[in-house]
């Protein structure tokens, strides 16, 4: 069939790379940086942004003749930036991007408005946070109500970068993966909610039209097949390949664990933030909020330079960690529940006051946490056969060591890759597939998969569980019926 080019566009940079349609190597790719605002540009915060800067990235990370020969394009994106324009197809302000501490409090006003978490689980299956653009128009309400007047149609930014490539044609598109994180379309029943933009913004505006994962947006006038695009979530795990029995546990400052799923779960806890994939599935997801930040604390704790130290010294331990358990609730939880605590030690006694027994309790501790959030989701049925572990501590000996036993599956370590800007390049192609008459909109092109190291529970696994156990009952000790809703 040809080659097709998957593009994504994160917070920082655009990375571009161009895939054979049937195989899905990668065969060139580029790269650019997104131009950086002058610290005097107006007055603009670092949650503001221009966003011709992508368009300018884009550009520049294409150069040299990358997408010659290219016949599809595929577009994934940084999720909950939002771009407001004018009934003109201008932008009313930057777009808002990022986790924007500045609508916590608009956050807390639109919870009430409708009338509690359940009430939004219940709508949208997801509760009001302040990155979702469902509250930063709330924001915009209260804080700019000139912009907020203008504001005519409402555009995230894989939506915006999309309708740029075709040109601004009066249709704009988006792809249910997008729309499931605005915090106003719900993944269950597939459908915009104009009245949650009416409570957040005061008025009306124009939403773009939420197609299928295998249409196209539409072409180019140069015959340039544009596909639906999603955000970079929902890019990443269809560009590693996951499908039904797969889970996703990512290690960032703070963690995630997302599963893939055939219907849309609704939380009334609001633990369980329902999103939607790029292939017509679901992606439930629940979030901690301590992960690789526990393993720094323990570090700056212990004395280590980094995390290879710090994991070096937790391999010199044994699981269990002689005794010492670390509930790792160092900024407050999500999950559980816990915005106010704060980490609890236990087990302390004088044979287990060894650095290396704390080293191997903030691993085991990270990991526990992140196994109750993956409860989470097993608790309502999501099948859990297999887990992708990714994030730069996945690489980590004593992570590798304690992942499999702890949470009790196949553990796959993808090597680092573009993953986003590889499921936006297989969307493409499967688009282009389908406008073809060579592919089903059913079922995506098979691609090969990440190349990836596997680790399995094997004989650790009771020990595993044993410590998971101590872990769980330390928890219900600290912090009694803190999982029920």
């Amino acid at each position: 069939m040809g080659i097709v080019a998957g593009l994504d566009s994160s917070p920082d940079f655009t990375r571009i790379v161009v895939c054979d349609t049937d195989t899905g190597a990668v065969l060139r790719q580029g790269y650019a940086p997104h131009p950086v605002e002058s610290p005097d540009g107006g007055g603009a915060r670092p949650s503001d942004v221009d966003p011709q800067a992508w368009l300018l990235s884009l550009g520049e990370a294409a150069g040299g003749g990358l997408l010659e020969g290219v016949q599809a394009i595929g577009v994934s994106s940084q999720q909950n930036a939002l771009v407001p324009l004018d009934a003109q197809g201008n932008t009313v302000r930057p777009a808002m991007v990022g986790g924007d501490k500045r609508a916590q409090v608009a956050a807390a006003d639109l919870i009430d408005a409708l009338g509690g978490r359940e009430a939004w689980a219940q709508a949208v299956g997801c509760v009001p946070q302040a990155a979702q653009p469902v509250t930063k128009l709330r924001w915009l309400a209260k804080t700019e109500p000139e912009h907020a007047a203008r504001a005519a149609v409402l555009l995230q930014a894989h939506d915006w970068l999309v309708w740029q490539l075709l040109g601004r044609p009066v249709r704009r598109t988006t792809d249910r993966g997008g729309a499931s994180g605005t915090g106003y379309w719900s993944a269950a029943t597939g459908t915009y909610r104009s009245d949650l933009v009416e409570l957040a913004l005061g008025h009306q505006a124009m939403l773009p039209e939420v197609i299928g994962p295998a249409d196209a947006a539409g072409t180019t006038p140069e015959g340039l097949l544009i596909s639906a695009g999603t955000g970079e979530t929902m890019a990443a795990a269809f560009g590693l390949g996951i499908g039904l029995g797969d889970a996703v546990v990512s290690l960032g400052a703070s963690g995630s664990v997302m599963a893939v799923h055939p219907e849309a779960l609704v939380d009334s806890s609001g633990m369980i933030t329902s999103l939607a994939d790029a292939t017509g599935m679901h992606l439930p997801v629940v979030t901690t909020l301590n992960a690789v930040r526990t393993l720094r604390g323990a570090a700056e704790l212990l004395g280590a330079p980094d995390l290879e130290s710090l994991s070096d010294l937790a391999m010199k331990s044994t699981p269990g960690a002689h005794g010492l358990v670390l509930l790792p609730y160092l900024e407050g939880e999500r999950t559980p529940s816990l915005p106010h605590t704060a980490g609890t030690l236990a087990g302390l006694r004088r044979e287990s006051m060894k650095p290396e027994h704390m080293a191997r309790a903030a691993f085991e501790g990270m990991l526990c946490g992140l196994a109750d959030a993956l409860d989470v989701l097993r608790g309502r049925g999501v099948e859990v056969r297999r887990i992708f572990l990714l994030g730069a501590a996945a690489e980590l000996s004593a992570v590798q060591a304690a992942a499999p036993a702890l949470f009790g599956v196949q553990v796959v370590v993808p090597q680092p890759a573009d993953y986003a800007a590889i499921g936006a390049a297989r969307q493409a192609a499967w688009a282009l597939g389908v406008s073809q008459g060579s592919l089903d909109p059913r079922n995506p092109p098979v691609w090969q998969g990440a190349a990836a190291q596997v680790l399995e529970p094997g004989e650790e696994l009771a020990v595993g569980q044993a410590v998971r156990q101590q872990f769980v009952s330390v928890r219900e000790q600290t912090h009694p019926g803190a999982f029920r809703s």
